[in-house]
């Protein structure tokens, strides 16, 4: 980890990054709060497509950046930002009109924290080092909490007893799409010094994790419990 961050002045590569960042999180928003006001789709659905879409651009971004410091920055500007869209309720397609949470935020915290917390092994370019252990945690988010939520809403029949509002159908949702999406982009990132098996055996770790985090965590805060703990509990067993 990082003892503190030196913001080194902005490359062009970085302003081109930070331009696109800034535009694709404003079509993703707008373009989902039209086919949400279009379409008529329930909430908890526009705001998973948000969900995923933001995550997957995370990853994107380890290879669109040459400077992380400014990767930091730009998740920790979108913690302000979704506090001040939760505040105002501006867009319906990401704040439930009842029960809403602070799972927007906590979800740009987790980036910007997880990409700060790991960036020691960055320092000879993207995605080096040990970027892929921030990334696992990120993915279990983006894929194994935003579709444990669609299934569980879709076809979950059989609810927890004692927490009703989980579903066997979305837990076990959350295993299969955390596994497969650590799995994929660890194979794409080739971690120094993990094979197949490591890679299997990391998936079926940050997927056992992200399902037990998940199902115990309410109120957004998985949003919050779900990265962090699959990237630390990866990082403590040595992957």
């Amino acid at each position: 980890m990082s003892s503190y961050i030196a913001i080194p002045p902005p490359t062009a590569q970085t302003i081109l990054a930070l331009s696109i960042s800034y535009t694709y999180a404003s079509v993703l928003f707008l373009s989902v709060e039209i086919y949400k006001r279009m379409s008529g789709i329930p909430v908890e659905i526009s705001r998973k497509i948000v969900h995923v879409g933001a995550g997957t651009y995370a990853f994107v971004t380890l290879y669109l950046f040459d400077q992380w410091e400014y990767v930091c920055l730009l998740f920790t500007s979108f913690i302000l930002v979704n506090a001040i869209l939760l505040k105002i309720r501006l867009f319906k397609a990401i704040d439930p009109q009842q029960g809403a949470t602070g799972g927007t935020v906590y979800f740009a915290f987790s980036c910007a924290f997880l990409i700060y917390w790991f960036s020691d092994g960055w320092e000879d370019g993207f995605p080096r080092g040990r970027a892929y252990i921030a990334i696992a945690g990120l993915m279990a988010m983006t894929y194994g909490d935003a579709f444990a939520a669609i299934i569980g809403r879709l076809y979950g029949h059989r609810k927890l007893s004692f927490i009703p509002d989980r579903t066997i159908e979305g837990i076990q949702a959350n295993f299969l799409f955390t596994f497969f999406s650590i799995f994929l982009v660890w194979n794409i990132m080739s971690p120094p010094g993990l094979d197949i098996w490591n890679i299997i055996a990391g998936a079926g770790v940050g997927a056992v994790v992200s399902a037990i985090l998940e199902t115990i965590s309410l109120w957004g805060t998985d949003n919050l419990t779900v990265p962090i703990g699959v990237s630390f509990c990866l990082d403590l067993l040595g992957f």
